[in-house]
C-alpha cells in the first residue's frame, strides 16, 4: 500500500510517499481502508521528533482518518498514534465512530482530534458537567489559535455551552471567519498584546479558562488574563519552547494550570465514550459541522505540514489519501 512516511526526523522534507507492507490487524483492533487524513500539530511535532512516544523512523505518520471497515464496511472515522496517512489503517474499535451520512470523508477525517480535544478542554476547565454558577455569570474563556482546527472546534461547542469567548488569531480576515461561528470577541496578536486586550474588554475582570497550546511566555500570560479561581488548559506548545511559569504566579487569585493530551485520554474508554455520548448528540442536531481549508493530495504532504507549522490555515488541513 502506500503511505505518507517519515523518512527522517526534521521539517516537512522529510516526508515521503511510499509503498510500505499492508498493516497486520493484531487481536481486537480493526482495518480500516482510509480516504482522508487529518493533520494536527502533533503531527508536525512527530516529523521533528518532539512528540513522545513515536517510533524512531521510518514510520508512517499521521493520528486522524476516516474510511471504510475491512468487512461489514461501515464507514468510520477514527484516531490512532501513527499509521493513518496511508491506504490502510489498523485501529482500536473503540477509537472508530461513524461518520454522520451528509459529511463527505474529508469532514470525518476532520473531526476526532479537534472536537475530542475542544471538548476535554471545556471539561478540564469545570464548563462541562457542573452546574452554573448561582450568580448566573456568564463563563468566559480565551481560545488561543481560534482560527484552527481545535479553535473552530472550541467555538462550535462553546456557542452551544453559553460561554463568552474570546480568541486570538494572526489577522482580521481569520477572526472575521471564526466570529460566524459564535466568536464574539476576537484579538489580532500581530496588532495588539492580547493580554492587555482581555484586561480591557473585561473592564479588569479576566476570564474564567484559557485554552494554551502556545508554550513559551504564553503560559504565564494566559495565567495573567484569568480571573479568581480560574483555569489555564494547556494542551500543546506550538511555539517548540517550554513553558515558562512561576507558580507563585498563581497564588494571588487561587488560579491553577492543567494538563491535557488526547494520547493519554483516549486509552480512557469510559471517559471518551462519555465524550462521545455528548459529541454525536450535537453533531446528530447539525450544531457540529468541522471547518476545512485545505485539501490536498498525499503527494503534497510537506506542503500541507507547511501550511499548518508556518500558521497559513484556516481551519482543518486534510490529506486525501484515496
Amino acid at each position: 500500500m502506500k503511505a505518507i512516511v517519515i523518512s527522517r526526523l526534521g521539517g516537512p522534507e522529510v516526508l515521503e510517499v511510499r509503498d510500505v507492507p499492508d498493516p497486520v490487524p493484531n487481536t481486537g483492533l480493526a482495518l480500516v481502508r482510509v480516504q482522508a487524513g487529518g493533520l494536527n500539530f502533533a503531527d508536525v511535532m512527530t516529523a521533528k521528533g518532539g512528540y513522545p512516544g513515536t517510533p524512531a523512523p521510518p514510520v508512517v505518520a499521521g493520528r486522524e482518518f476516516c474510511g471504510v471497515r475491512d468487512g461489514d464496511g461501515p464507514r468510520v472515522m477514527g484516531y490512532v498514534q501513527w499509521g493513518a496517512f496511508a491506504e490502510r489503517v489498523a485501529a482500536h474499535p473503540e477509537l472508530l465512530w461513524p461518520v454522520p451520512e451528509s459529511w463527505t470523508a474529508e469532514e470525518g477525517a476532520a473531526f476526532p482530534v479537534n472536537y475530542f480535544t475542544a471538548y476535554f478542554t471545556y471539561w478540564k476547565a469545570g464548563f462541562i458537567g457542573k452546574p452554573k454558577p448561582a450568580s448566573g455569570a456568564v463563563p468566559r474563556v480565551l481560545i488561543h489559535a481560534v482560527a484552527g482546527g481545535v479553535g473552530t472546534a472550541a467555538v462550535q461547542i462553546g456557542k452551544l455551552l453559553g460561554v463568552e469567548m474570546y480568541g486570538t488569531s494572526s489577522s482580521d480576515e481569520k477572526l472575521a471567519r471564526v466570529k460566524e461561528l459564535g466568536l464574539q470577541h476576537g484579538i489580532n496578536y500581530k496588532q495588539r498584546d492580547y493580554e492587555e486586550a482581555i484586561e480591557d474588554l473585561t473592564h479588569g475582570e479576566g476570564v474564567d479558562a484559557v485554552f494554551e497550546m502556545l508554550g513559551g511566555e504564553h503560559t504565564a500570560k494566559s495565567v495573567r488574563c484569568l480571573r479568581d479561581f480560574g483555569r489555564v488548559v494547556v494542551y500543546g506548545s506550538a511555539t517548540g519552547k517550554k513553558s515558562e511559569l512561576d507558580t507563585r504566579l498563581l497564588y494571588a487569585k487561587g488560579t491553577s494550570v492543567h494538563g491535557l493530551w488526547l494520547t493519554y485520554l483516549s486509552a480512557n474508554h469510559e471517559l471518551m465514550n462519555q465524550a462521545w455520548e455528548q459529541l454525536s448528540i450535537w453533531t446528530s442536531q447539525g450544531h457540529l459541522h468541522p471547518v476545512i481549508g485545505h485539501v490536498l493530495p498525499m503527494e503534497r504532504a510537506a506542503e500541507a505540514y507547511r501550511l499548518l507549522s508556518e500558521g497559513k490555515n484556516f481551519g482543518k488541513v486534510i490529506l486525501k489519501i484515496t
